[in-house]
């Protein structure tokens, strides 16, 4: 019996990895976090397969959901929005896993940003104008940042910054990103990427806070904030500038 974590991607149903999709139709058993994974998601599930929402359960009832699995031989798809490596709450579940020596794996998926600079129809490293992404959130009540991991050091870089979580703070964001970017920098806030009901919303940090006050937004939701969101005039890479050369090209 093994524990397959899966990384079920932003919402929509086939942006999940063909391995993930695979190994939730392998599993009798699937864990889901319903609140935001997309049911849509289930489809892949085998037909009998035991389904568990587990957004009204603790830790101590998504373990005992794995200890009933394992007394019986069964697999279990345990589906996490986008990506395993941030804010998955996978690290806590494995510690446990290994206490009671059940085998697990982790199959990677589109994580949050990556859907949300599709929608925009952006990259968001820019030549000569942000070269670093800096993946970040801000204090709840789930997890406190650490002290050092703060949305003013991480502005003082001025890199591009993808604000998870956040939403519910958009004053505090605009408050201390402000001084740094200047009241002019490009925001976008990408509203359920992927999903059918997909909103983005593109203003500054001098405006976005009257705009979603006019189009409100409850939750899962992804805050940009920097100068590549905006940038049109720029200098080309050089990756495949005629005159640059490099060991794939082969020009004399």
């Amino acid at each position: 019996m093994t524990v397959h974590f899966i990384g079920a991607g932003p919402g929509a149903a086939d942006l999940i990895t063909v391995r993930g999709r695979d190994l939730i139709g392998k599993c009798p058993v699937c864990l889901y976090a319903g609140s935001i994974v997309s049911p849509e998601l289930l489809q892949y599930c085998p037909p009998g397969a035991r389904i568990i929402d587990t957004a009204p359960m603790s830790l101590d009832e998504i373990e005992a959901a794995y200890l009933k699995a394992a007394a019986s031989g069964e697999d279990v798809a345990r589906l996490h929005s986008g990506d395993l490596s941030v804010w998955s709450a996978v690290a806590e579940q494995i510690r446990r896993l290994e206490k009671h020596g059940i085998p697990y794996t982790l199959t990677p998926g589109v994580p949050s940003f990556a859907a949300a600079a599709s929608a925009l129809g952006r990259e968001l490293t820019i030549p000569a104008v942000a070269q670093s992404l800096v993946l970040t959130r801000v204090s709840g009540r789930a997890s406190p940042m650490p002290n050092n991991e703060s949305l003013e050091k991480f502005g003082a870089t001025g890199a591009t910054l993808a604000i998870h979580l956040a939403i519910h703070a958009l004053g505090q964001v605009v408050e201390e990103l402000t001084p740094l970017y200047g009241a002019d920098c490009p925001v976008a806030i990408v509203v359920k990427a992927s999903w059918p009901d997909e909103r983005i919303l593109q203003a500054t940090l001098g405006t976005i806070e009257a705009k979603v006050a006019a189009e409100p937004i409850e939750r899962t939701a992804l805050i940009f904030v920097g100068p590549s969101l905006a940038a049109s005039d720029f200098r080309e890479s050089s990756l495949y500038d005629p005159a640059y050369q490099r060991r794939f090209r082969g020009r004399e």
